[in-house]
């Protein structure tokens, strides 16, 4: 009698057993993924119960995409919070409906100046300004992302947001592509960016490539692909994970003594002697990054064996434990 064997369509997933593994993986994202789908694919290959990225990256952009797995993802918001990193490709002489390659692409004019023209258009942008969000893209209102009112030909009123560009320089000009390189603070727009360049150049301009190169302390040479990840085995993908510490070192850090470390383990907050402010700093961070007559100020917290502990805030010369890494 013949043996039925059912078909792979009808075998059931196979579930992994996820586990309490901690730290930050710096992924060089791909093209034509969201950062969400990146993150889940990160998450399954290390088995993580939790994960969580640092900023957004469109599908059309490639570049850093760091990723905290576990206790990690308590502190990701430093990073979210932290300047960005681009290089940036511009076509000169188009617009685009969505400041993208994505949208509808329409011929502007050619661009007519010169090299210096196009660097003294770039250094108008250094600093802060105001920037509308494009109707492209997920932010909501009333509950609804935006682009759904563009797809539907509908315009929304949209408050502008201070930014600021801190560095914007020319790398390349050819013909009608024009390639920079960026520095810019969290909520920053690029294509919109890509846009008023454009328009102060006179000659109309859209995204069309955009990598990102650097998140806060991490640059994308630390980075792997999926590709380079899928190949490794789990305990060398474990190897490649940072401590969750990295996420903060531009926040002066105390080596605590064994009993205050303890208190503040339970919740409560340890009274420092005067001279604590100015042994911030001799103990694990640059005694430069640490302003001493600052009233309040978040700190890095470590255990006398030079164990991350959380961040505690320090204030009158009582510390209080702010977010704790779990004993």
């Amino acid at each position: 009698m013949p043996i039925t064997l059912p078909s792979p369509e009808a075998s059931p997933p196979v579930r992994i057993k996820r586990r309490a593994v901690s730290g930050v993986f710096l992924l060089d994202k791909p093209l034509g993924i969201s950062s969400n789908a990146a993150l889940q694919r990160v998450r399954y290959l290390f088995q993580a119960l939790k994960a969580g990225h640092t900023g957004t990256l469109d599908p059309l952009a490639s570049g850093l995409l760091p990723v905290c797995l576990g206790q990690a993802t308590r502190f990701s918001g430093v990073v979210l919070e932290a300047p960005k990193t681009y290089q940036a490709q511009l076509r000169l002489g188009y617009t685009s409906s969505t400041g993208d390659a994505e949208g509808v692409i329409e011929p502007g004019r050619p661009y007519e100046g010169d090299a210096l023209q196009v660097q003294q258009v770039l250094q108008g942008f250094v600093g802060a300004q105001q920037q509308a969000p494009p109707m492209h893209s997920a932010l909501k209102h009333q509950g609804q992302p935006l682009y759904r009112y563009a797809r539907a030909g509908i315009e929304i009123d949209r408050p502008t947001r201070t930014i600021r560009v801190y560095a914007l320089q020319q790398l390349a000009w050819h013909g009608e592509e024009l390639t920079v390189s960026l520095q810019v603070s969290k909520g920053t727009y690029i294509r919109v960016l890509a846009q008023d360049i454009g328009a102060a150049l006179g000659c109309g301009a859209y995204l069309s490539a955009l990598r990102r190169t650097a998140s806060g302390p991490y640059h994308v040479g630390q980075a792997l692909t999926l590709e380079q990840l899928a190949q490794c085995t789990l305990e060398q993908r474990d190897a490649c994970l940072l401590p969750a510490d990295t996420l903060l070192q531009e926040i002066p850090a105390i080596a605590l003594q064994a009993h205050a470390a303890r208190s503040l383990a339970h919740g409560q907050c340890v009274p420092l002697p005067e001279w604590a402010p100015h042994q911030i700093g001799a103990a694990l961070a640059k005694p430069e990054s640490v302003d001493a007559s600052a009233e309040t100020q978040t700190l890095r917290l470590y255990a006398p064996d030079h164990r991350f502990l959380g961040l505690g805030v320090w204030n009158a010369g009582v510390l209080r434990p702010s977010r704790l890494m779990p004993e």
